[in-house]
């Protein structure tokens, strides 16, 4: 085989190479599109089963590591979204989280959910005092809460995830809204207070 056959031999195998890599990407991408449109649909559908056995546990997929334990609503801005357990990486991806070290929805204490500041919070940025928020809990009830201030925390100096004698809902973010690198320890704090008993959904 001369050099020439030797060079065109090389280049077939490279093009070949190059068409497996460029596929295995566009089906990667294409996973990655069918999880984000799926996982919405099967989240709201373990909500659903959650509400007819009264208790949280329903897991979205078989092998999930977190579930709906809860639905918030901020009406005025028509925001709808499932809590899920927990305020990993995994769990953040498809909604935000309750923080586990806190208390749970529906109980005394002070409840925190956290979620990205350029995803499902990315609302945070505009909210007002005095709004409303709405939380749906696993058995149907609902609990009301009027926005009662908001702050910039340093989470390296306080911890957000603690209970306390009181009834609060801290919603969560990172800060600043618009930073270029993420993973700072500034925390922008809505900070929502109860206006009524639970009522039933």
């Amino acid at each position: 085989m001369d050099a020439n056959s030797c060079f065109h031999t090389l280049r077939r195998i490279v093009m070949v190479l190059l068409v497996i890599a460029a596929c295995h990407l566009l089906v990667g991408a294409g996973l990655i599109k069918a999880k984000a449109w799926l996982a919405p649909h099967l989240i709201a559908h373990a909500w659903q089963r959650t509400l007819d056995a009264g208790s949280a546990g329903e897991r979205p997929w078989p092998w999930a590591d977190t579930w709906p334990v809860a639905r918030l609503f901020l009406p005025v801005r028509g925001i709808e979204q499932f809590v899920l357990a927990g305020d990993s990486g995994n769990a953040l991806a498809f909604g935000p989280g309750h923080a586990t070290a806190s208390a749970a929805p529906g109980a005394i204490g002070t409840v925190v959910i956290g979620g990205h500041r350029d995803t499902h919070f990315a609302f945070l940025r505009d909210v007002a005092v005095g709004e409303f928020v709405r939380l749906e809990l696993p058995d149907g009830q609902h609990r009301v809460f009027r926005i009662a201030r908001t702050r910039i925390v340093d989470a390296d100096q306080e911890s957000l995830a603690r209970n306390s004698a009181g009834h609060a809902l801290l919603l969560v973010t990172c800060y600043p809204f618009d930073a270029v690198l993420p993973g700072g320890p500034l925390r922008y704090v809505v900070t929502a207070e109860p206006v009524q008993e639970a009522s039933p959904g």
